[in-house]
């Protein structure tokens, strides 16, 4: 379970960062940053992949009222340009930018780190191990997953209201039936061989 021993090495605001969608075929890539107040962490922050999606809203929305959040997208386009891990790199700065508060350090889940001004450490199963991280994940899930499901909504016949964008097979179907829309990452093999 994830615990606060990360945060508690520095003093002032520790950031914690994780993204959501950097395997899809479809969508943007979403990281989020949060800073938590050590007096009112929410119960039950975990791994976001580890909780149940009315876990997850839940303390999406706990998590807005009672803690620093920033979040950072990178586009279809983005992603298909420099490739997904330099656009997940620019969606984490971007999330940190959007906290509103300049953190002392960032704690990034994973085992790189984007090239940014902020002293920064990478954990491998940050989202296991740090609050913050574990915070972030839940983020970074719930607001991609929001936007999948509204995307779902124009481009129905993909199922990306229960897939979030993965190459799932009623995802693949669908882009055999239906084609390629301008929300697939023309740069994954599975729609690059469409087209």
């Amino acid at each position: 379970m994830p615990d606060w021993s990360f945060e508690s090495r520095y003093h002032g605001p520790v950031a914690g960062v994780d993204e959501a969608g950097r395997g899809p075929l479809a969508g943007p890539v979403v990281a989020a940053a949060v800073i938590l107040d050590s007096a009112h962490i929410p119960d039950g922050l975990a791994d976001s992949k580890k909780l149940s999606a009315t876990k997850r809203e839940h303390l999406f929305e706990q998590l807005n009222t009672c803690a620093h959040v920033g979040i950072g997208e990178a586009t279809v386009e983005e992603i298909d340009r420099v490739n997904i891990l330099q656009a997940t790199m620019l969606a984490m700065t971007r999330a940190v930018a959007a906290l509103g508060h300049c953190p002392v350090h960032v704690l990034v889940d994973g085992n790189r780190l984007p090239r940014w001004d902020w002293a920064a450490t990478a954990i491998v199963k940050g989202d296991d191990r740090c609050l913050s991280i574990a915070a972030a994940s839940i983020i970074a899930k719930v607001h991609r997953d929001r936007i999948m499901t509204r995307l779902d909504e124009d481009y129905p016949g993909y199922g990306w209201g229960r897939n979030a964008g993965y190459g799932t097979a009623d995802h693949l179907a669908g882009l055999q039936r239906h084609g390629v829309t301008p929300h697939h990452r023309r740069s994954f093999a599975p729609v690059r061989n469409l087209l």
